[in-house]
């Protein structure tokens, strides 16, 4: 059965997240892929095949929109590369979204090491 996933990525680290999707590209075409904006740019940029729906950006809600899917009951799987070196203007709104997916028991992945255990874990193989 398919999944929603949410694909989110800060600035410096969205290339490394879309150089995982591209890497899992057969994997994340069976499900339904939602990012905020610029992330769901440089992932469809890079991945053209992919069919990314997106919401507002993370400083302008996207964060707390995805949040809301997961409280929601829609979002299967949280894919969120964060840099960790870099502050965040938005960082209470990114506080929310990992306490949201930790309330809601939601599978996460914050670095490509751990993306790729939900895919070889077969969470992706649904």
């Amino acid at each position: 059965m398919p999944l929603k996933l949410a694909l989110v990525a800060h600035d410096r680290m969205k290339p490394a997240l879309a150089e995982w999707a591209a890497r899992h590209t057969a994997e994340l075409d069976r499900h339904k892929l939602v990012c905020t904006a610029t992330t769901g740019g440089v992932l469809r940029e890079r991945n053209p095949a992919l069919d990314v729906t997106t919401v507002k950006s993370g400083p302008l809600g996207g964060d707390q929109q995805i949040g809301g899917m997961i409280a929601e009951g829609q979002i299967g799987a949280l894919i969120f590369f964060p840099d960790p070196l870099a502050p965040q203007a938005h960082d209470v709104d990114v506080k929310a979204l990992l306490r949201i997916a930790l309330v809601y028991d939601v599978p996460c992945a914050f670095n490509p090491a751990t993306a790729d255990l939900l895919v070889a874990g077969g969470l992706l193989a649904r």
